[in-house]
């Protein structure tokens, strides 16, 4: 199925909705579902330019929350590298079909659904040198499916930040990816495709409510269960966007 102007705007704006209430609660995540799902309604370098929009309009409201929590020395270590990998990711995604595109999103979506159904609880302490390979993963990973954040959120779950610190550095990082990314798509032409304004135009009202509703319950849930139920949620998205790829 692949709908078009007001169709389309309305089939991706509840999926916003839903992104954006895990990305208000986790700090990261939306694209891992957002992106799946819209590409049952819309081509995948569609759904990519709508939300790198909708995904940048959120970053920026939740980095007005609380900016002072943001560990800047953590994402001023992986912005260098990330650029590379927008480069990389841009490259590549005007150049892959879309069936292989989208066995690579549906590979990707299920590799970190099992990282994040089988990771400890209280994973092991790394290296602040891994950041530049988390920066450089999260520039391709963003721009080739619009899934930056789980390279970050990976790398800063594995550094001794409190949880309020983790949101707000992933949301810092957030802003300037996504910035990149729009970037590269205005330079490449993603975002002037037919309908791409439109449909997020529509989306972006939803994701705000999303967003504000995440912020109310941040305080009072596990992000830990709830990364585990998107963890779930994920790996049945995985597998159905493998299947498709091969059908």
């Amino acid at each position: 199925m692949s709908l078009e102007g007001v169709s389309a705007a309305l089939a991706i704006a509840p999926i916003a909705f839903l992104g954006s209430l895990m990305q208000g609660v986790t700090g990261f995540g939306s694209a891992l579902v957002t992106i799946p799902l819209a590409t049952y309604f819309v081509p995948l370098p569609f759904a990519l330019a709508v939300f790198a929009i909708v995904d940048f309009v959120n970053a920026f409201r939740l980095g007005l929350e609380n900016p002072r929590n943001a560990v800047v020395a953590e994402s001023a270590r992986m912005i260098p590298l990330m650029i590379v990998g927008i480069v990389a990711g841009t490259t590549l995604l005007v150049n892959l079909p879309r069936e292989a595109s989208l066995l690579a999103l549906g590979v990707f979506v299920l590799a970190y659904s099992l990282y994040s159904l089988t990771r400890s609880a209280s994973p092991a302490t790394v290296s602040r040198h891994w950041a530049y390979l988390a920066g450089f993963c999260g520039g391709v990973s963003g721009t080739l499916f619009g899934a930056g954040g789980a390279p970050y959120a990976i790398y800063l779950s594995h550094r001794p930040l409190t949880k309020e610190q983790f949101r707000a550095t992933l949301t810092l990082n957030s802003i300037f990816s996504i910035g990149f990314r729009l970037l590269a798509f205005a330079v490449t032409g993603l975002l002037a495709q037919d309908g791409v304004w439109l449909a997020a135009a529509a989306a972006i009202p939803t994701a705000l409510v999303g967003i504000y509703l995440a912020s109310r319950i941040f305080r009072r849930i596990s992000r830990e269960a709830l990364i585990r139920a998107v963890g779930l949620l994920l790996l049945a998205t995985g597998c159905s966007l493998v299947l498709r790829s091969l059908g």
